[in-house]
């Protein structure tokens, strides 16, 4: 019998090619129509499916698949039982009576009816995690002052470190954490690590943590939504939070990651960025958002973590008014976006907003317009040269729309400016983890805090006004007259964004 010849194995190919795309495409449009995903996000992806036979399909069920319903989904279940096993905790004597206490007595109101009416607002969108008074909140700018905040204070820890982050980098900052959390470790502090799989990608590839996972009492996880075996491949869903808790008394949070990157040097400045050192009852929400995460990732006993030792007895730490805005693909999936623009709609004189990407939802690109139409000064602070060329060029595809509407659009000259925040009537701030882009907004898990001091508004300003000084104001003429080409690259980003 003769054998198979190629020109007849390339045919048999072509056949199962021929049966298999059209019900592969069938199968994404189904799965499409099933959870109702937003219209301009199923139609890029109808589009990469049918003109990319095989890799299509692929690319869909490792990014495109990410809102899986929430009663159905692991993350969200894993919260939930977190939570019913801290509200048997939470009773007179049990181990997390105290807190159940602080937060009752600590709940209040800001002074001015439009923070109020803020407020209230945020009630509804995040109702478990309340406003508390007693806070104390210091902004640190780029690694060079945070770094040496966070390892003091990981030195002085007496019970534990709770470390979350993005990006560990094989390099002199990711080390000198490591190595500071397993000489606490040996010491008998309990340190426990979440990094993010995607995110330290080069730091896993390079073996950076296999010299620290066999040391007893430092647990290092990361963290994936890649599981076949629970037909979990959500690649898109990664966990953007930047948390450390030090004994559930003192935390850090903001943009920075572990990485030399974020540091000076003699040939090169830091990447500017604003990270937060923070006091007061607001850091044991933060330490019960870690326990979610890490809970979710380890199974570790409930009993383990919901302890007396990690909610222990704070003392008022200062005047901000804080409380903790999470986000994510489960149920939180429209929290960042309600917030975001129920602060926007509050401003009344002047808004300012800083974010390295800025790629929003419609919501806030037209809450952000309405508000400059409105009187309001909306001033917008992005980096002059991104670090993903694709979404910076998908922002300026935005600058029309805000610079005819009244916004003034500020590019920040180099170093990299990787800093969030929004800054309402000098009242109101928002800090934290989130971008203003749709993966931030809508599948990673990040968190941000509100505040509700003067104070600390005015000081955040001044920190701003420093990045928009070294910053090309755009003219709405000037910028129209850019180059064609670069009108087409940023009209090309932006099509893809529903893909981002």
């Amino acid at each position: 019998m003769a054998g198979i010849t190629p020109a007849h194995a390339g045919k048999a190919v072509l056949v199962v090619l021929g049966v298999l795309h059209p019900l592969a495409f069938a199968a994404v449009a189904l799965h499409g129509l099933k959870t109702r995903r937003e219209a301009a996000s199923m139609v890029a992806w109808l589009f990469v499916v049918w003109s990319l036979p095989v890799l299509g399909p692929l690319l869909y069920l490792g990014y495109g698949v990410n809102r899986a319903p929430s009663k159905a989904w692991q993350k969200q279940r894993s919260d939930d039982s977190l939570l019913s096993a801290r509200r048997a905790r939470e009773g007179a004597s049990l181990p997390l009576e105290y807190w159940r206490a602080m937060r009752a007595s600590r709940v209040c109101e800001p002074d001015s009816p439009h923070a109020r009416e803020l407020n209230l607002t945020i009630d509804g969108v995040v109702p478990d995690w309340p406003l508390l008074g007693g806070n104390r909140i210091e902004p640190l700018l780029t690694g060079d002052a945070a770094f040496a905040r966070m390892l003091d204070a990981i030195d002085r820890a007496t019970h534990h470190i709770h470390l979350q982050t993005f990006i560990i980098g094989n390099d002199p900052i990711g080390h000198e954490f490591l190595d500071r959390l397993k000489k606490k470790a040996e010491a008998g502090v309990r340190c426990r690590v979440l990094f993010d799989r995607f995110g330290s990608t080069r730091g896993r590839a390079s073996g950076l943590f296999h010299a620290y996972r066999n040391t007893p009492g430092l647990d290092v996880v990361g963290w994936t939504q890649v599981n076949p075996i629970k037909r979990q491949f959500q690649i898109n869903l990664r966990n953007h939070r930047k948390v450390l808790v030090v004994d559930g008394k003192e935390a850090f949070i903001g943009g920075i990651n572990l990485h030399a990157g974020h540091t000076s040097r003699t040939d090169r400045e830091a990447i500017r960025d604003y990270h937060f050192a923070v006091a007061g009852p607001i850091a044991l929400e933060l330490q019960y958002a870690f326990l979610r995460d890490w809970y979710f990732m380890t199974d570790e006993d409930p009993a383990a973590l919901l302890t007396a030792e990690h909610f222990p007895r704070i003392e008022p730490s200062g005047n901000s008014l804080v409380r903790v805005v999470n986000g994510g693909p489960t149920a939180e999936i429209e929290a960042m976006t309600d917030v975001t623009c129920a602060a926007i709609n509050v401003a009344h004189t002047q808004l300012l907003v800083v974010t390295p990407y800025f790629v929003p939802p419609v919501d806030i690109l037209r809450a952000l317009r309405l508000a400059a139409l409105r009187g309001v000064n909306v001033q917008l602070v992005v980096p002059k040269k991104n670090n993903h060329v694709y979404a910076g060029l998908a922002g300026q595809a935005l600058y029309d729309q805000l610079l005819s509407a009244g916004v003034h659009v500020y590019e920040r000259e180099p170093p990299f400016l990787h800093a969030k925040a929004i800054i309402v009537d000098d009242h109101i701030s928002i800090v934290g983890t989130a971008n203003l882009d749709n993966r931030s907004l809508r599948l990673n898990y990040e968190t941000n805090l509100v505040i509700y001091d003067d104070a600390f508004a005015n000081t955040l300003k001044r920190i701003v006004l420093e990045d928009m000084a070294l910053s090309e104001d755009l003219d709405l003429t000037v910028w129209r007259t850019r180059p064609l080409r670069r009108k087409v690259a940023e009209n090309l980003s932006s099509l893809l964004t529903p893909l981002l």
